[in-house]
């Protein structure tokens, strides 16, 4: 096993790493979506946001990886930040630097590695936007260049940008975020052929909410709702509020049919979610939904437009039956 070198700027490295202060602090939306994202977008075992300090890699954010951090001197991510640019290991076992590393002939069995250097804003690499897999792969010039736009999301979050691409309040991600992640996604879906639906959500007698309880009640209850979307699709979609009290989920890999059922689900998951907290409204909605198909590839504007009104149509109609 080969120890990472350290860097020449080691010095200024560590002062702007800590000068982030994001070390040691809670899981974050912003960065787990990133991974979440990143691991479906390969299709490998685990994705991480890695921040290394003196003696650690330390994760920040992890998909697919149990562990919260390693030591230094066995990361791949030590190695990574030496480059400046990505950093490809397809099968660990053949690589003279790690065939040996306990990472690799222990959990996670590393086969394959792929790092992006993470800087901060003097430029110092404090960590990687990474993938790993148990499965030696390859990686083209493709996948690189979608790993370097996850990474440069990562850094703006970093370098506290977080206005640029989540919503401020519900902590989710934003208009802007939604449209870079979500178009990478349908991206992979025509090259995967696979199909994608887009839900479009307004929630219902909202005014009403703000004009009875106040605008503190009205940010509580987008807050709420934000809260049972990530409960409940955290795992399985990518989802946004768009502005107001509009938020959209996008399904990878479903059907029609299937995310019918999924949002079948969520209104009853969203009731459960909203029992305990004994809010003084309830929290209800109208939904659009339209089908992505990878035969007939649409961008995800057309898609936006075609939930918005299809939503509208589903509103009028839930309003007339009251």
């Amino acid at each position: 096993m080969k120890t990472p070198k350290i860097p020449a700027d080691e010095s200024q490295r560590l002062s702007e790493l800590h000068a982030l202060k994001i070390l040691n602090t809670p899981a974050e939306e912003r960065f787990d979506r990133l991974t979440r994202l990143a691991k479906r977008l390969f299709n490998v075992s685990a994705s991480v946001v890695s921040l290394l300090d003196a003696e650690h890699q330390w994760f920040k954010s992890g998909d697919g990886i149990t562990a919260s951090h390693t030591t230094r001197d066995i990361s791949f991510c030590g190695h990574a930040i030496l480059q400046d640019d990505v950093m490809v290991v397809e099968d660990a076992c053949e690589d003279p630097r790690f065939y040996d590393n306990p990472l690799v002939t222990g959990e996670p069995h590393i086969r394959f590695y792929a790092g992006c250097p993470l800087r901060a804003p003097n430029g110092a690499k404090v960590g990687t936007l990474c993938i790993l897999d148990s499965q030696a792969r390859v990686f083209d010039a493709d996948d690189a260049h979608a790993l370097r736009d996850l990474a440069s999301m990562a850094e703006a979050e970093l370098v506290n940008f977080q206005a640029a691409t989540s919503d401020e309040l519900t902590q989710i991600s934003n208009r802007r975020g939604f449209m870079t992640l979500g178009q990478m996604l349908l991206k992979e879906c025509t090259l995967r052929h696979c199909f994608a639906c887009l839900a479009f959500f307004d929630l219902d007698k909202f005014k009403e909410i703000n004009d009875n309880f106040g605008h503190r009640e009205g940010d509580r209850a987008l807050m709420d709702f934000a809260d049972a979307l990530k409960i409940s699709f955290r795992q399985s979609a990518l989802f946004a509020r768009l502005g107001g009290d509009e938020f959209v989920v996008l399904f990878i890999d479903m059907d029609q049919q299937q995310a019918n059922e999924r949002l079948d689900a969520f209104r009853l998951e969203l009731n459960r979610y909203m029992q305990p907290l004994d809010r003084r409204y309830r929290l209800d909605f109208s939904v659009g939904m339209v089908e992505f198909d990878p035969a007939q590839p649409q961008p995800l504007t057309a898609l936006l437009n075609q939930s918005d009104s299809i939503m509208y149509q589903h509103k009028k109609a839930r309003r007339q039956q009251r």
